[in-house]
């Protein structure tokens, strides 16, 4: 999965979403475009307030960029099982080799965070100019200069940085917000610059030898992780890299995962669908684990839900569509005075749909403990407990209307939100049966499960389409009810299979989908929806035409060195929404998953 590009350019001062690499340690995320600028990074977590923010704010934003001054093109991949970054700068002088680290030490995480980029000279000479000018978060804070013995300080607010460089900078420049210098290598040569950031902590200055090893230490951890993963099935280095995007998207301080690392990247250039996603949802928690789970990351997914069962606890039993990556309410959304990427506004900080009702989380849950249970693992008494509760509030609340899962400010009576709780109750009562939860309300949850069942083919149920529609009352279509496949097993797989053709008919453009009718005017297509539909057809053992769609997809979206965004536009292939997005990379690892004979058996008990 190598990058190449030659001569990369901005459009009025923004690169293409699809040019950008990420770096991460599994507390932060920075994103690298093709030229060589650090666009996005926030420190020292992945919701804090940006030190780089360029990718919102072309002219006045912070970025730290490394670039060769002639023309010159660019090969690029990550390194084997890593997420260490190697970049080949060619030029008509020379080459050099750049690699690029956000550094972790054995023991794991550092208290500080430490991005390290080093230099290596190949051939002949190139000469780079450096470049870190720090964010201003919206003209909120003034960047200022302290001077230490130990060199200048950068401080942002009560965020403490410092440019830290190899002796052989050459023309350094210090201002308050900003730094330059020159480089120039030669044959052999090897520099090395590097942010260093901690916020309301004393920071460590450690030497520049040793925050270019660790560059090989964080290689080695990646390598390490990566090479005990399990998953030995089709699409094989799709999977790794997808595990290792979301490897990075876990908080590790709690094990909450992050949907995206970034804010407000929109869904259509222009548009006003722009989000922030540096937040943990139910959703996508319940859906990364059963991808992590899948890949063979057993440690992450047992961190990831002990966080999640521990913030709904936290919270009276009572499911919030997000929460902070502490697992704490999300903020209502704020609007920065930022040009947006491309122009696209409103920037936002914190995300509306904290408040809103979702049925479909109940069978998220509880569909993600009974994956946790079939793969040999034990769920606790206090758990357990909250499995019951959770099913309990299921049975009474499944014929309320919701925002559904694409939280949208109409409540309806969403069909894949009532499919979403006949899943709920099915695996409540199949954990009850095998004595994982307490079996006294099982019967009840049986009864309603018939219920959910019979409510949906009689209120859902469209026969001109003949499909199950995205609502009750309407002829529109949701690719969402991919998530419900199982609702096809006991005698109904052919109005599923009835609803996937025209689902494909209508939202399809080749092997990607829209989430619903009438939207492609507004967004991109959903990746996701795409390899969902891989995932549903397997199970439901169309598995000729699923692969059909898994190798078209993966045509479509091979070139940007394995990372996902959110969406695509359809025509261009360009990448829309934020990025990377880990609901796009656990669903690859899913339909994947499937293809290769996993969990099929699961399926069909």
């Amino acid at each position: 999965m190598t990058q190449r590009v030659t001569n990369p350019v901005r459009e009025e001062g923004y690169a293409d979403l699809e040019s950008y690499a990420a770096l991460g340690n599994g507390r932060s995320v920075a994103l690298v475009a093709a030229d060589g600028s650090i666009d996005w990074w926030c420190v020292p977590d992945m919701d804090s307030p940006p030190l780089f923010d360029r990718i919102l704010e072309a002219e006045r934003g912070g970025f730290f960029c490394l670039q060769p001054v002639e023309e010159y093109r660019i090969e690029r991949c990550y390194r084997d099982n890593s997420n260490v970054l190697e970049t080949m700068y060619i030029t008509a002088s020379g080459s050099a080799r750049v690699t690029e680290s956000i550094n972790s030490n054995t023991a794991g995480r550092l208290p500080w965070e430490e991005l390290a980029r080093r230099i290596e000279g190949i051939e002949g000479s190139v000469e780079f100019t450096v470049c870190f000018r720090a964010s201003t978060r919206d003209d909120a804070v003034s960047p200022w200069i302290q001077e230490t013995p130990m060199g200048n300080v950068i401080v942002v607010g009560d965020l403490m940085t410092m440019f830290r460089h190899s002796d052989d900078l050459l023309d350094v420049q210090c201002t308050d917000r900003k730094v330059t210098a020159r480089l120039e290598t030669s044959k052999g040569s090897r520099s090395l610059v590097a942010i260093l950031a901690t916020q309301g902590e004393p920071l460590a200055v450690p030497p520049i030898e040793a925050i270019d090893e660790r560059i090989e230490v964080s290689h080695t951890a990646w390598r390490n992780w990566a090479e005990k993963l399990d998953y030995d099935g089709h699409y094989r280095p799709w999977v790794i890299r997808s595990a290792l995007a979301l490897k990075f998207l876990i908080y590790s301080p709690s094990g909450a995962i992050v949907a995206a690392p970034t804010t407000s990247l929109p869904e259509r250039i222009g548009g006003d669908k722009n989000y922030d996603y540096r937040y943990a949802w139910i959703r996508d928690a319940c859906l990364t684990i059963k991808g992590l789970l899948h890949a063979g990351a057993l440690e992450e997914c047992q961190a990831s839900f002990s966080w999640l069962t521990q913030t709904i606890l936290k919270h009276k039993s009572k499911l919030h569509v997000c929460y902070t990556l502490r697992g704490d309410r999300v903020p209502e959304e704020g609007y920065p005075h930022l040009e947006g990427y491309k122009g696209s506004k409103p920037v936002r900080v914190g995300n509306r749909a904290t408040g809103q009702f979702q049925l479909s989380l109940y069978g998220d849950v509880l569909a993600t403990a009974s994956l946790f249970a079939d793969a040999g693992h034990v769920i606790d008494i206090r758990t357990g407990r909250l499995l019951g509760d959770l099913a309990n509030q299921c049975a009474d609340r499944w014929r309320q209307k919701d925002a559904g899962i694409w939280e949208l400010p109409e409540e309806q009576h969403y069909t894949h939100s009532k499919m979403g709780c006949w899943l709920a109750l099915a695996h409540a009562v199949k954990l009850a049966e095998a004595g994982h939860i307490e079996p006294t309300w099982a019967a009840r949850w049986r009864r309603e499960c018939e219920r959910i069942r019979s409510w949906i083919d009689t209120h859902c149920w469209s026969e001109a389409r003949q499909a199950y529609t995205f609502y009750a009352g309407t002829e529109r279509l949701d690719a969402a009810q991919l998530l419900t496949h199982r609702f096809g097993y006991d005698g109904n797989r052919e109005r599923m299979l009835s609803t996937y053709r025209a689902i494909r008919e209508e939202l399809g453009r080749g092997p990607l989908l829209y989430r619903y009718s009438g939207v492609d005017s507004e967004e991109g297509a959903f990746i996701a929806c795409s390899f969902w539909m891989v995932e549903a057809l397997t199970a439901l053992e169309c598995k000729e035409d699923a692969e059909a769609v898994m190798d078209a997809l993966i045509g479509k979206l091979d070139g940007n060195l394995g990372l996902l965004s959110e969406m695509v536009d359809p025509a261009s292939h360009k990448g829309l929404g934020n990025f990377p997005q880990g609901l796009s990379h656990l669903a690859l690892i899913c339909g994947a998953n499937a293809l290769s004979g996993g969990g099929i058996e699961e399926y069909h008990r």
